[in-house]
């Protein structure tokens, strides 16, 4: 993996970079659509790439694991061809759904032991693990296993789980060096800067993190409870400690203005399940605001679904959109999900244009106010 970061913009830390995998090359900053279970719902891989414009994606090492299992992927050639995605793939190492989903987990510094949500049965997850089970998956980034405390956690909870994060991080890269890809392409492994939100705790990790030389880093445990003013402070605290020759990645982050706010921090990767699981509820991002679909406003509405984009879902009725996802229709949910995501993409799109020409700042101020309204 190489990462060249390309231009910054003046008033903000925004970048514009380009990251370059084997299976493809990524313009950042971008937002990667999630496939939890290797599959971005009611979206096929074709549609992700011809109708949204995805550049990466993302896949789920605990949920992968537990189905369908990584025998059978690896079996299968890995990810990739598991499921006909070719482009790039992030995995992340299980940790957050193993602390938010489990219905029992103790951690030790071995790792941490739980219960499966699926049947009760209990598996080990050590960092060593964590690295073997990805490199099974075939990722071409991977993240290190890492504890995500809770964001009302005290500051010594905080302190004491990021020193452990910290240790596993160093196993995992350990475990990464004394092993090779199983596949015919090369894989990254990026840390995970915790610390919930105590700035002190957060720079105890990012520098402890930096100093061990990692290809890139994300910014966890910020999308678990706390405000949005609190990840933003805590976003300022972390990326000027990080490499600025690297790429950061900010987890499960966010809504149309968090990725904006946090581009202006100078992050360069994002995922959410915001835009497709908004997209099965009926609520819909476009240029013009946000709108839920289901409101009896669009019931006789024949307008374009987004005027000011040129996609294939786009193009569809409110009207339409409408019927089909009151009706329970299958296509409704295609093209609600291929709306949101392709938003996204026209949003890290177009705010990678506005860094190259250097009048980020002031599109963001002009955009933020259209898109984060309300129509109805």
């Amino acid at each position: 993996m190489q990462f060249t970061l390309n231009d910054t913009d003046a008033s903000t830390d925004a970048r514009a970079g380009t990251l370059v995998t084997d299976h493809g090359t990524v313009q950042t900053p971008t937002f990667m659509p999630v496939g939890t279970l290797g599959s971005v719902k009611a979206v096929e891989p074709r549609e992700l790439r011809a109708d949204v414009g995805a550049q990466m994606i993302l896949g789920n090492t605990y949920h992968l694991f537990l189905r369908p299992g990584t025998d059978v992927i690896q079996e299968a050639g890995g990810l990739h061809r598991f499921m006909q995605w070719d482009g790039p793939i992030l995995t992340d190492s299980g940790g957050f759904q193993v602390f938010s989903l489990s219905k029992h987990c103790t951690i030790t510094d071995e790792g941490v032991e739980f219960q499966n949500h699926l049947d009760g049965d209990t598996h080990l997850f050590t960092p060593e693990r964590a690295i073997d089970i990805q490199r099974a998956l075939g990722a071409d980034i991977m993240m290190v296993l890492d504890e995500c405390p809770a964001a009302d956690v005290d500051e010594d909870y905080a302190r004491q789980s990021n020193a452990l994060t910290v240790r596993w991080a160093e196993r995992c890269k350990q475990r990464f060096e004394a092993t090779a890809p199983l596949y015919d392409y090369d894989q990254a492994l990026f840390a995970i800067v915790q610390g919930v939100v105590y700035p002190e705790v957060r720079r105890a990790s990012a520098r402890a993190l930096a100093a061990m030389d990692f290809p890139g880093y994300a910014i966890g445990g910020l999308s678990v409870g706390e405000t949005h003013e609190e990840m933003y402070a805590m976003v300022d605290t972390v990326a000027p400690l990080l490499p600025a020759d690297k790429p950061r990645y900010l987890m499960g982050v966010g809504t149309p203005e968090n990725l904006l706010e946090n581009v202006a921090r100078g992050v360069d990767l994002f995922d959410c399940v915001m835009p497709t699981r908004n997209a099965r509820n009926g609520t819909l991002f476009t240029t013009e605001g946000r709108i839920n679909i289901k409101n009896a406003p669009f019931a006789n509405d024949h307008s374009p679904v987004d005027p000011g984009l040129d996609t294939y879902a786009s193009n569809f009725t409110k009207a339409y959109l409408r019927h089909l996802q009151k009706s329970d229709e299958i296509l409704g949910l295609q093209i609600a999900t291929l709306q949101n995501l392709a938003f996204y993409a026209w949003l890290m799109r177009t705010a990678r244009e506005h860094i190259r020409a250097d009048s980020f700042a002031d599109w963001k101020a002009d955009t933020l106010p259209r898109i984060t309204r309300r129509v109805s």
